[in-house]
C-alpha cells in the first residue's frame, strides 16, 4: 500500500495527513485528483459519515481510502455544531461564516462554560467493500475564545483556546498540533494499525 486515497476536497486536511505520514512512505492522494463527486453524508456520528466517504472514494477510485470525519463539539450548545461543523452556518457556509455563528451563539456564554472539544475519526477501507475497515478516534478539550486569533490551520482554530499552551490552536506550530490534535492522536492510532499490517 503505497498510494491512499484521502476523501476530502479540504487541502488543509491533506496536508496533515500527508505530512503525518511521510515515515510510512505512502503518498496520500486527494479524492479531486480522481473526479470523485461530494456524497451525501446521511449518518448521524462521525463514525457512520467517515464510512459512507471512505467506501464511495474507494469505489470510485480502487485504491484504498482514508476518511476523515470531524468537528466540534460546545457543552453550551448542547454538544452542537458536532456532524454539522463544516456547514454550521449553512451550506454554503466557509470557515469564516461558521466562526461567526458560533461566537454568535455564545456570546452570552461566560468563560468557564465556554469548554468544547474537538472529534476525529478516520476511517480506512482497503477497498469499497472492506468487511473491516480501521476506525480510530481522537479528540482534543479546549475552549471557545470570545474573538479569533492566529493564523495557522483552518475550520475553527482560530477560536479553539488550548488551556496548556495559552494559546489558540491557530497560534500553534504545525508540529506542536499535531502532537496535540484530535486529528493528530487518531492518526497515531492509525500508523500503529498500518505498520502492523504492513509487518504482518
Amino acid at each position: 500500500m503505497n498510494k491512499l486515497v484521502l476523501a476530502t476536497g479540504n487541502l488543509g486536511k491533506v496536508k496533515e495527513l500527508s505530512d503525518m505520514l511521510g515515515s510510512l512512505n505512502i503518498e496520500v492522494l486527494p479524492q479531486s485528483e480522481f473526479n470523485v463527486p461530494e456524497v451525501a453524508e446521511t449518518g448521524t456520528t462521525f463514525v457512520e459519515n467517515a464510512i459512507i466517504k471512505a467506501r464511495h472514494a474507494a469505489k470510485i477510485t480502487g485504491l484504498p481510502v482514508i476518511a476523515d470525519d470531524s468537528g466540534l463539539e460546545v457543552d453550551a450548545l448542547n454538544g452542537a455544531p458536532g456532524i454539522y461543523s463544516a456547514r454550521f452556518a449553512g451550506n454554503d457556509a466557509n470557515d469564516k461564516d461558521n466562526i461567526i455563528k458560533l461566537l454568535s451563539d455564545l456570546e452570552a456564554v461566560p468563560a468557564e462554560k465556554r469548554t468544547a472539544r474537538f472529534w476525529c475519526v478516520l476511517v480506512l477501507m482497503r477497498h469499497a467493500d472492506d468487511p473491516t475497515p480501521l476506525i480510530c478516534q481522537g479528540f482534543w478539550e479546549g475552549r471557545i475564545t470570545i474573538e479569533a486569533s492566529g493564523l495557522n490551520g483552518f475550520g475553527y482554530d482560530p477560536v479553539f483556546y488550548v488551556p496548556e499552551k495559552g494559546v489558540t490552536s491557530a497560534e500553534l506550530d504545525k508540529a506542536t498540533k499535531n502532537t496535540l490534535s484530535h486529528r493528530g492522536k487518531a492518526l497515531k492510532q492509525l500508523l500503529v494499525l498500518l505498520q502492523n499490517k504492513l509487518q504482518a
